[in-house]
């Protein structure tokens, strides 16, 4: 078994502020999962934190493209930098976010390492760029397009890397079946979106294991897994920036995580979007510590 190494990725940047005056509180969800003793549980060594720039949109409006842009930019690079470390080392490092937009410090270190498959699973493609939406600005909600090279350059080509990841090297799962905005350019793009409907017919175990197989090529040197907790439904996490219903049930969502994570082939998995400010009491927080525990535990 590869050594896990937990690293928390406190970054709110990439989304937008849920009330004027306020920050949203997803850079907390690290602190969550280490109460509920996430690192002893997974038996990972302790990774620290990679401290994130002040969350400042200044001036921003509508129009001016991705918020926090610079902060991002150098955000992303510096989070690489140590997941890059890690994964280099062999070690199998966990990243506590956070928002999704952390998800672009992964596949700029992997990208640097050779060229790897991302295995989405998220509510949403979150594949917003100026192609298809005139409402650009939260990165949290684009990270899939500014990974694939779809965006501003100071976010999609960081050291010259464009494109981080591949389309062909993308796979989408857990995806509402009402969230059709994207599906057709998706499909266009030969990107594969499982929906939580395709989960549920064909099973969720069988379609992991056949996304991991895929990713098992002598072209790809792995793949990261990103999790985005509002791919749950919002009966059992409501503690998200859009709790969307007809999501995924605990049950499934660790069938999907646990072939993915147990490939020999996977190189890490990051954890998103969870907002303790929205789960005074702590009960997803609980529920979501719980799941990455067991979608590591092999039957």
């Amino acid at each position: 078994m590869r050594t896990r190494v937990v690293l928390d990725a406190p970054s709110n940047l990439g989304l937008r502020p849920p009330a004027p005056g306020t920050v949203p509180g997803c850079y907390k969800l690290a602190g969550a999962l280490r109460e509920q003793r996430i690192v002893q549980r997974l038996g990972a060594l302790e990774g620290g934190v990679v401290v994130p720039p002040r969350y400042d949109r200044g001036e921003w409006q509508e129009g001016d493209g991705v918020f926090n842009a610079a902060a991002i930019a150098a955000y992303t690079v510096k989070l690489a930098d140590r997941i890059e470390r890690h994964v280099r080392a062999g070690e199998f490092p966990v990243v506590l976010g956070g928002d999704c937009s952390i998800q672009l410090g992964a596949s700029l270190a992997l990208r640097r390492l050779g060229r790897y498959g991302l295995a989405a699973v998220d509510a949403s493609a979150d594949f917003r760029h100026p192609g298809n939406s005139e409402r650009i600005g939260a990165a949290g909600g684009e990270e899939m397009a500014l990974a694939t090279g779809r965006g501003q350059e100071d976010l999609t080509n960081l050291e010259g890397l464009k494109p981080y990841v591949r389309d062909e090297d993308v796979r989408l799962l857990g995806n509402r079946d009402a969230f059709e905005d994207d599906r057709s350019e998706l499909a266009a793009l030969k990107i594969p979106v499982v929906t939580v409907g395709d989960i549920r017919e064909w099973g969720a175990d069988a379609l992991a294991r056949a996304t991991a197989q895929a990713f098992e090529i002598p072209e790809l040197d792995g793949f990261w897994v990103h999790l985005d907790a509002d791919v749950l439904d919002p009966s059992v996490m409501p503690a998200v920036d859009s709790p969307d219903p007809d999501g995924l049930l605990p049950g499934e969502l660790v069938e999907l995580l646990r072939p993915l994570l147990a490939s020999a082939h996977c190189v890490g998995l990051n954890v998103t979007i969870y907002d303790p400010d929205l789960d005074p009491d702590g009960t997803a927080g609980a529920l979501l510590a719980d799941l990455v525990v067991s979608a590591f535990a092999q039957s």
